[in-house]
């Protein structure tokens, strides 16, 4: 509803701007007293928009925007890349964003770079050039809950930055983001979010489908020891390494927002040829749930 009402503000301040212009033009021009002023009237009738009118053109413009899709990697994007049909590419900071449409809706897709500083900035592209109306976050996690298990999949009900804090002489002190919920933690849209899971059951089926927090950090986790820090700290079953930044983001903006995540490995000892064994099937169910959600919106 925010959105809309500054749309339609845009649109009566555009409509108010042209009116001053054109009575300027009007006061330097030659009068020729014969003439029928018609195009005084125009102007006046066309500044003369309802509130309703103002609101239902806000609304036609919320529906032309595209759906964000991002990831981190390659092979989390490549699924969806091949089935959409790509009208254009742009190359904004070196990286590449592919404009089309999949499963009938219009899309910008983007592999943003691996990190949270990559995955923020691509958010950013993807909110103020490309002006979309949602984005969805897709890819590969580590499982940290005890019952999440490798090719399971996890749809954030919110996220935390758990690299963010204080590093003392007694050690790591997490601060959590004051920006949005007491606790520290990122929110991300509830409504797009369970769409995400009912896609994601559908393809997957319930039992290997869970929601919860997944908590984003700088690192690759391939350690027990932190596996327990996640689960004790900050109650999380999976981690990564982008999701947050890009809920933080779209939260900031106003712009709904949901992360998707397949399990690639455990985050343990294991964790790197896990990854190895699992990654790009694990990166396929997930594209494969996003291609789902779509066809639902």
């Amino acid at each position: 509803m925010k959105k809309s009402l500054r749309l339609a503000a845009s649109i009566v301040l555009s409509a108010a701007l042209a009116l001053s212009m054109a009575a300027c033009g009007a006061d330097s021009a030659p009068s020729d007293s014969s003439a029928p002023s018609t195009s005084s009237t125009a102007s006046t009738s066309s500044a003369a928009e309802t509130p309703e009118a103002s609101e239902s053109s806000a609304a036609a413009l919320t529906e032309n925007q595209p759906i964000g899709i991002i990831t981190a990697m390659s092979n989390e994007l490549k699924m969806l890349l091949e089935k959409t049909e790509i009208s254009e590419t742009k190359t904004i900071g070196g990286v590449d964003f592919s404009i089309g449409t999949l499963e009938g809706q219009d899309v910008v897709l983007v592999q943003g770079g691996i990190g949270k500083a990559m995955a923020a900035a691509g958010t950013t592209v993807l909110i103020n050039e490309f002006n979309v109306k949602s984005i969805i976050f897709t890819g590969i996690a580590g499982g940290v809950g005890d019952e999440v298990k490798v090719l399971d999949q996890v749809i954030a009900t919110d996220l935390v930055f758990h690299d963010y804090g204080s590093q003392t002489n007694d050690g790591f002190v997490w601060n959590g983001d004051s920006g949005f919920n007491e606790d520290g933690s990122i929110p991300v849209d509830e409504e797009l979010s369970q769409k995400a899971y009912e896609a994601a059951v559908s393809v997957l089926g319930e039992e290997h489908v869970f929601q919860g927090r997944i908590a984003t950090g700088d690192q690759f986790v391939a350690s027990s020891e932190y596996v327990t820090y996640l689960q004790d700290e900050f109650n999380a079953i999976a981690c990564e390494m982008e999701g947050a930044a890009v809920a933080r983001i779209a939260a900031q903006y106003e712009v709904p927002c949901c992360v998707i995540r397949a399990m690639s490995d455990k985050a343990d000892g294991a964790a790197h040829d896990t990854y190895e064994n699992f990654g790009d099937t694990a990166a396929n169910n997930s594209a494969q749930i996003v291609i789902t959600l779509l066809q639902n919106l």
